[in-house]
C-alpha cells in the first residue's frame, strides 16, 4: 500500500510541474489572438493551427537568436527567454490545437 502511495503522489507531482501550454499562451495572446488569428503587430503569419514541430522550431530559434522573421527576432527573443523546452513543446501543442 506503502508502494502505491508513493507512486500516486509521484504521478501527481508530475502532473502538476507539466507546463500548461493554456496559461504559457496568455502572453502570447496580446500580439498573436486569444486563437492565434491575428497576425502580430501587422507582420506575422496567423500562427493558428501550426504543426507542433514548426512552432517548436519557430520558438526554438527565437530564443537561441538565429531566427528574425520580419524584424520581429529581438522581440520574439525576449517573449521565449524564460521558456524551457517543455513550455515551448507545451505552448507548440496548444497552438496546434487552436481553431
Amino acid at each position: 500500500m506503502k508502494k502505491l502511495s508513493l507512486v500516486l503522489a509521484v504521478v501527481a507531482a508530475t502532473s502538476l510541474m507539466a507546463a500548461d501550454g493554456a496559461a504559457l499562451y496568455k502572453k502570447c495572446a496580446g500580439c498573436h489572438g486569444a486563437k492565434g488569428e491575428k497576425k502580430a503587430l501587422g507582420k506575422s503569419a496567423v500562427i493558428q493551427g501550426w504543426d507542433v514541430a514548426k512552432t517548436e522550431e519557430a520558438l526554438k530559434g527565437y530564443k537561441a537568436g538565429t531566427r528574425n522573421v520580419h524584424g520581429m527576432g529581438g522581440l520574439m527573443k525576449g517573449q521565449v527567454a524564460s521558456m524551457s523546452d517543455a513550455d515551448i513543446k507545451a505552448v507548440a501543442e496548444y497552438i496546434h490545437g487552436l481553431k
